[in-house]
């Protein structure tokens, strides 16, 4: 258990340090430039760090700590708690990040900038974290720091069949993600910590479940097993293709692309009220006519 404290005060210490970051280059940035790279650096640094670590629980701590499944991903689920309250409205995920501007949500060049900032949080969380582990506080990163050089791949199925994996897990995490978009965080960041703990569990042991091709480039491609082209294939073109598929079914289209909608039709703003018809004598109608104009101020209802 003391390999596992000192896991969790690493993990406490990286999202205080990445407040102080965020607090501080809001306050020292324009406001456009802490959206695209102060918040999107400190979030992605934050998101690439805990998962390192807490990949390295999940690889040592079942034989090395005596603790399963249940424990990590009980700290999955907290740490994404904690994320989705303190990223600010980061997302942290190059996939999102590219929602966003084909749902005409953010320019081309805000875009690049979000990306740029998430692969260099990602770079610098795995240059910290590796520091961190050659420190050897506790057993536990006494093994990583023997193994992180001779790691072995996430993916432990073949490319194909990793390419749909993740494109699927992407899938599910984009839909969920449009869906509470406008929900109050208090019931949007519960959700989409536990979708990201469901996929995690589901499709960890195949493929790591990262739908997210900056954080697997930081944890997954620097371990030997598979070539970079299908590292690619696997952690950015899959996760990227599943978004696209998730952001058509849930538009019926891709504004950035085409407007049309091809799914759902457009239905009319303005809805003529539904009713019975009952017959009406000749009488009947001349007399409601001549209310009628009377209303208006046209004609005068004479008896």
């Amino acid at each position: 258990m003391a390999g596992l404290n000192v896991s969790i005060a690493f993990f406490s210490s990286i999202v205080a340090l990445c407040e102080v970051m965020r607090w501080f280059s809001k306050r020292i940035f324009p406001p456009k430039v802490y959206l695209c790279l102060g918040r999107e650096l400190a979030s992605s640094f934050q998101m690439c760090a805990c998962c390192l670590e807490l990949k390295m629980l999940v690889m040592i701590g079942p034989w090395g700590g005596g603790f399963g499944p249940d424990v990590s991903l009980t700290l999955l689920f907290v740490i994404f708690l904690v994320h989705g309250a303190s990223f600010d409205g980061a997302s942290a995920n190059p996939t999102l990040s590219l929602q966003e501007f084909l749902m005409l949500d953010s320019s081309f060049v805000l875009t690049v900038a979000k990306l740029l900032a998430q692969f260099l949080g990602m770079g610098a969380a795995w240059f910290i974290t590796k520091q961190y582990w050659s420190w050897e506080l506790t057993d536990f990163h006494m093994i990583q720091n023997l193994i992180v050089q001779d790691c072995s791949s996430s993916l432990s199925t073949s490319v194909s069949q990793g390419i749909f994996v993740e494109a699927t897990c992407s899938f599910f995490f984009q839909l969920v993600v449009l869906r509470f978009k406008a929900s109050y965080p208090m019931y949007r960041i519960p959700v989409t910590a536990l979708a990201v703990t469901i996929l995690a569990y589901t499709a960890g042991p195949i493929t790591g479940a990262f739908f997210n091709p900056a954080l697997a480039s930081a944890v997954t491609f620097p371990c030997t097993g598979n070539s970079l082209l299908e590292y690619v294939q696997v952690y950015w073109l899959g996760p990227i293709t599943g978004m696209l598929i998730a952001l058509f079914a849930y538009q019926g289209n891709i504004p950035q692309l085409f407007q049309r909608n091809l799914i759902y039709s457009q239905k009319n703003k303005y809805r003529m009220p539904k009713g019975k018809l009952f017959p009406m004598s000749g009488a009947q109608w001349r007399q409601a006519k001549t209310e009628k104009t009377s209303c208006l101020g046209s004609t005068e209802r004479t008896d």
